[in-house]
């Protein structure tokens, strides 16, 4: 790896670090950024899986204020993600690519039009103040599931999914929604941490260039998350993830 090569992953990996912890989606800069370079699709998958872990759990210490008070709802869903997320993981590496890859981008727009459109959503589904415990148990389960399925599996905007998820089945503000992602997805992180360096084409150049970057990455975006109103860092998510989906979609129409 050439000096070049290794300054444009360290800045791929401060930028990634700052958008995952404010909206989602960083993937997105290391991604392209790793093949770019030359490293093989599926090694720059489980190389960037890795590499964006680490700044994960710096976005938790970030936005640590707002998830006081969250500790036993933490508790009965981190179970649910690290199971959605190993089963991801299985996924990967041990069925065709080509299929999911056209799901992703419409689950990435899904799931920015579901932020988009929360309150008419919330008003086809039920607020979650409206709803009975054991529906908003299953609702809340079933979301964290899904989408650290597709965190296991593909990783880029993770965030994205997560705070539509959340949002929807949640009676919470933005900021501890966004919190609460933010630590779900350094769960979904840690296993894939752990699942591909054992078992996946790890380039490990690549990942110790890009994770220190993600870790001061993913603590400056939390605080400055903090400093968003509720409805500036909604406009943030959904631009950013329609962005997002738009991208996946035409990479794999055209580009792959």
């Amino acid at each position: 790896m050439g000096l070049m090569e290794a300054a444009l992953l360290l800045v791929a990996g401060l930028a990634a670090g700052i958008v995952n912890a404010i909206a989602g989606g960083g993937s997105l800069i290391t991604f392209p950024t790793m093949l770019a370079i030359g490293i093989p699709p599926v090694s720059a998958n489980v190389s960037n899986a890795l590499s964006v872990a680490p700044g994960y759990a710096s976005s938790v210490v970030g936005s640590r204020a707002d998830l006081n008070g969250q500790g036993g709802r933490i508790l009965r869903i981190v179970p649910t993600a690290l199971a959605g997320a190993a089963c991801g993981c299985v996924l990967l590496l041990s069925t065709p690519r080509d299929l999911f890859d056209y799901v992703v981008p419409f689950l990435v727009l899904g799931a920015t039009m579901t932020l988009a459109f929360q309150a008419r959503l919330r008003a086809l589904v039920g607020h979650p103040r409206e709803v009975s415990p054991v529906r908003a148990t299953v609702m809340l389960h079933t979301a964290v599931f899904l989408c650290a399925l597709y965190g296991g599996y593909f990783n880029a905007a993770l965030g994205v999914l997560l705070v539509a998820g959340l949002a929807l089945v949640l009676d919470e503000t933005l900021a501890r929604v966004s919190a609460l992602k933010n630590l779900l997805s350094a769960v979904v992180g840690v296993v894939t941490v752990l699942v591909y360096s054992i078992f996946g084409p790890v380039d490990w150049a690549a990942v110790a260039m890009v994770a220190p970057a993600t870790v001061v990455g993913g603590y400056l975006g939390a605080r400055l998350a903090r400093l968003l109103s509720a409805r500036v860092l909604r406009v943030v998510i959904v631009t950013f993830g329609t962005a997002v989906g738009l991208w996946l979609l035409v990479r794999v129409l055209f580009l792959s």
